[in-house]
């Protein structure tokens, strides 16, 4: 927004300046050579830009370019395929279908098929007859005395505070008409979460919501939160794809009465996020902690997310499940590309196994400990399309979540500012006048239409490919090129 008010402000002073010497030739042009005097003093005696004191007045182009240089490049320089992270045609893709509007493509892909990265699904020529709805996905193992069923398509883990209050409002109430759950993120639950949607309530490295004033775990706070109605099932949060291993901070200054109030910490201090858990510290003791979170939720679903990282490490997990006969009821798998708000950028590009890879090796490692019939497996990295869909279920994922999909069919055009707090399409921003763009009222009906179209089009994915029942979708569906010349199967 400063950017844009800057530039704006220089454009009304050029033409003010071209006004006057229109009017008035001799005044105007004095102010207009004055001005450049002026500004040409100035940058030869600054000391803070190289740029200005070497190129004076000239300069200035520069800075204004570099200004408005993600507009003009999102805009008028990239193409329908190549914007990151997620390109034109994918963000067409998730407003077409949150609109109902064509959802038709013209004169082919646009994609290089021949490129290393390229992937697609075989097809059958005896397709099976489209089923009328997607089927569920019963979350809940043995031990599970609520068990859940979930949509094969969710709303992955955003904060109130993340997003703005009318952002959550619509995604849950979307997630209400539409039969599908929402993630709180680990903001804790807002009121904005309580508009009848499923929830499911992430628990962080801050347990925000059920938090001693030290920062440790609350048991007594935590039954009251799992205990609300509309708290399906319970997440921890152990690490997310875009910055695991790392902590967050609540700046002073975001947080007001409110979101402190939410969180259960003192309003207008700054609120750390540890990298890691304190109430637990190694397999036995998490398997510790799930089991106490089923009592204390009465019995409700209980998984944890993370990135994978160090494979011995979850591998220690799986024989720590069968050591003390203690299992969650899903695993939430992040990958690399995961997105949020605010991460350090070696952590948002170097850190973390890729999503496809990760899944692959959750899968296969649950299969080997005999886990995966009772352990549901979520995938929750840059599910954009039914494409996504069907290629998570391949590779062995029962259900997905998605995030900048659901931002996506809000009204998120990717300004990419995110972490400025002013997210010009109210968003991901709590000032007021920005949030007051965002129609609660009509964006919902986006997020259950988003919602309503993916699936279809996953039905007709799956029907393609032979298959009537998600049982049926393996690895061999999906093809990847791993040579020159070859393509390979994820077999």
């Amino acid at each position: 927004m400063k950017r844009i008010v800057v530039f704006s402000l220089v454009v009304f002073i050029i033409l003010a300046i071209v006004w006057c010497i229109v009017e008035w030739p001799v005044i105007g042009l004095s102010i207009a050579v004055g001005s450049v005097f002026m500004i040409g003093i100035y940058d030869l005696l600054q000391k803070k830009h190289t740029i200005l004191r070497n190129f004076p007045v000239l300069g200035h182009i520069r800075f204004l370019s570099e200004m408005i240089a993600p507009e003009l490049h999102q805009y008028f320089v990239e193409s329908d395929t190549d914007g990151k992270p997620i390109d034109r045609n994918h963000r067409s893709y998730v407003y077409q279908r949150a609109k109902k509007e064509n959802e038709t493509h013209p004169f082919g892909t646009e994609l290089n098929v021949e490129s290393d990265d390229y992937k697609w699904m075989s097809h059958s020529i005896y397709p099976a007859p489209k089923l009328n709805e997607a089927p569920r996905v019963i979350i809940g193992g043995k031990a599970c005395k609520q068990p859940y069923s979930a949509s094969l398509f969710n709303i992955s883990a955003m904060s109130f505070g993340a997003l703005g209050k009318n952002a959550v409002k619509a995604l849950n109430i979307g997630a209400r008409e539409g039969g599908f759950y929402h993630n709180t993120g680990e903001g804790g639950i807002s009121d904005y979460h309580l508009q009848g949607g499923d929830v499911v309530y992430q628990l962080g490295t801050g347990y925000f919501g059920s938090r001693n004033e030290d920062g440790t775990f609350s048991s007594k706070k935590f039954k009251v939160q799992a205990g609300k109605s509309e708290v399906k099932m319970i997440e921890i949060k152990i690490s997310q794809g875009a910055k695991p291993g790392h902590g967050g901070v609540l700046p002073a200054a975001k947080n007001n009465q409110e979101i402190a109030n939410i969180r259960g910490v003192k309003p207008n201090t700054t609120v750390l996020s540890p990298p890691g858990h304190s109430a637990f510290s190694n397999p036995t003791e998490l398997m510790q902690f799930i089991s106490d979170l089923r009592d204390l939720s009465g019995g409700k679903p209980i998984g944890f997310k993370l990135c994978v990282g160090n494979k011995t490490e979850f591998i220690e997990i799986c024989e720590a499940m069968k050591r003390t006969g203690v299992k969650p009821d899903f695993i939430t798998v992040d990958g690399a590309e995961g997105g949020t708000g605010a991460a350090p950028i070696d952590f948002s590009n170097y850190v973390g196994m890729p999503w496809e890879s990760a899944l692959l090796f959750v899968v296969d490692t649950l299969r080997d400990f005999g886990f995966k019939e009772e352990i549901k497996v979520i995938t929750a990295t840059k599910i954009i399309t039914s494409f996504d869909i069907f290629k998570a279920l391949c590779l062995g994922a029962d259900l997905c979540n998605s995030a900048r999909g659901m931002m996506l069919a809000l009204g998120c055009i990717q300004a990419l500012k995110c972490n400025t707090n002013n997210c010009p399409a109210g968003v991901a921003t709590n000032k007021k006048y920005l949030m007051n763009g965002l129609v609660v009222s009509e964006k919902w009906k986006r997020v259950k239409n988003y919602h309503e179209e993916i699936l279809n089009d996953f039905l007709e994915l799956m029907a393609a490919s032979g298959c009537s029942e998600t049982s049926q979708l393996s690895r061999e569906f999906i093809y990847r090129r791993e040579k020159a010349i070859s393509w390979e199967s994820y077999q």
